[in-house]
């Protein structure tokens, strides 16, 4: 299930950080009475009446202003938008409605989004402040008045919230269908795999980078199995703001990912591994989700003999956290092995999805100890006691030892690469959980 996404968008200095901060729990935004300290968006989970969402506190809204930062932080509000299923418009009671206020109104109702208009600064309880009725005047319908510092009125903005949220929320695709992420920085041939795939132009295709605003679901049913293919949006390049780019890019492809079964990792094979490529990626492997590296353009690479193997060891250095991955060379254009994804993804949506029954499992660790023994450490020796298996989606597995600092890193390593050796597990992070068991127990 996708979750919803809320902006919080106004001037600076209107209170988004405090009124972000307390639904997400914690001082994630920097809060000070300096306009402009938050600079780019900032995102957090919040939970409502129990649906999960994403919250995007941005830089504040200048309409008029050339300065460089404010002209970035508009930017910066105004991709967010973009992003939003729902968009808190903050303002200041004690200020009254502002020229920028009406600006970014229009702004705002230009978005086509539904909009709930919260008047921040509201300190007092009891009856509505005469000075809230001047924001009808905004035209974006009943303003509700709250205190972000002092906690008042915020569950009554929240209702309104979840009043917005997207209808078809709790609609879920049948369990057969592998949901995929086609991610990748902008200009990298993502939304010509899809059309390729598709065999339609469904998805604009452009050599101009970011060409695709939204992110586009697409079903899709063929002999080897039912899918919905995830486009991931990039943006419209903007004077004087080209770093927003790979900001936005990294960003939508986290809120596809978090969406996907499986991931297709698409790079360029005239540009090699960058380190965007790396941190959209990163995204996939934190979240445990199924990765496919695709090389895309392949077509377009002069080669000899031993070209695709060295080009996948360089891959597979510099994405070295993700050398379970399987890598794929492909051309959109011409339609190079693009068939052979679909028995990939099923593969590694199957992978993604193992289960492992206890005793096989403890099995292959016993196998594992006695072929390399457990370290020591000031005599004390690590101790496994056994394994299980705790979820899928990643494989996670939870495994008791006598003490958790004697397990370093490199021995969970290598009890990984045994599972890995015995299971499988292509294209799937595998997750260890350390949990300490007393001899006196056991």
């Amino acid at each position: 299930m996708s979750k919803p996404v809320v902006a919080i968008v106004g001037r600076p200095n209107v209170g988004k950080s405090t009124f972000f901060n307390y639904i997400a729990g914690s001082r994630i935004s920097i809060v000070e009475d300096t306009p402009g300290v938050t600079r780019d968006r900032v995102y957090a989970d919040g939970n409502w009446r129990g649906v999960d969402f994403t919250m995007i506190d941005t830089g504040g809204i200048e309409p008029e202003s050339e300065d460089v930062i404010l002209s970035q932080m508009r930017t910066q509000a105004e991709l967010a938008i973009d992003l939003a299923d729902v968009i808190i418009f903050l303002t200041d009671i004690k200020q009254g409605v502002t020229a920028a206020d009406k600006e970014i109104a229009i702004m705002l109702k230009k978005s086509q989004k539904p909009i709930v208009l919260v008047c921040n600064k509201s300190d007092n309880f009891g009856e509505p402040p005469a000075e809230l009725y001047e924001f009808y005047n905004l035209g974006l319908g009943e303003p509700h008045p709250v205190s972000a510092a002092n906690a008042i009125g915020i569950g009554d903005v929240l209702d309104a919230i979840y009043e917005e949220f997207p209808e078809n929320l709790n609609q879920e695709v049948d369990d057969e269908t592998i949901k995929v992420a086609v991610i990748g920085k902008p200009n990298v041939g993502k939304s010509s795999l899809i059309n390729r795939i598709l065999g339609e132009n469904r998805v604009i295709v452009s050599d101009i980078a970011g060409t695709t605003r939204d992110a586009v679901d697409s079903k899709f049913d063929n002999e080897f199995g039912k899918y919905v293919f995830i486009d991931t949006a990039g943006i419209r390049r903007k004077s004087k703001v080209y770093e927003n780019i790979e900001k936005y890019s990294v960003m939508r492809s986290k809120f596809a990912i978090e969406r996907a079964d499986v991931c297709i990792m698409m790079i360029d094979a005239n540009e090699g591994v960058t380190e965007q490529d790396s941190k959209v990626i990163g995204e996939a492997h934190e979240a445990g989700k199924g990765i496919i590296i695709a090389v895309n353009k392949w077509d377009e690479v002069e080669k000899d003999n031993g070209t695709l193997e060295k080009y996948k060891k360089e891959v597979y250095n510099k994405l070295s956290f993700a050398s379970y991955a399987p890598v794929i060379f492909i051309s959109a254009k011409t339609g190079q092995r693009v068939t052979k994804l679909f028995e990939m993804i099923n593969n590694v949506a199957s992978q993604n999805s193992l289960r492992v029954s206890t005793g096989v499992l403890n099995e292959v660790i016993n196998e594992a100890i006695a072929v390399v023994q457990p370290p020591t450490d000031k005599g004390k020796r690590l101790k496994i006691y056994y394994g299980t298996q705790a979820s899928t989606k990643p494989p996670t597995f939870v495994i008791f030892v006598n003490k958790k600092e004697l397990f370093h890193f490199s021995y969970q390593r290598y009890i990984v690469n045994c599972l890995r050796n015995n299971f499988g597990l292509e294209g799937t992070p595998v997750r260890i959980i350390v949990r300490e068991k007393n001899e006196k127990e056991e």
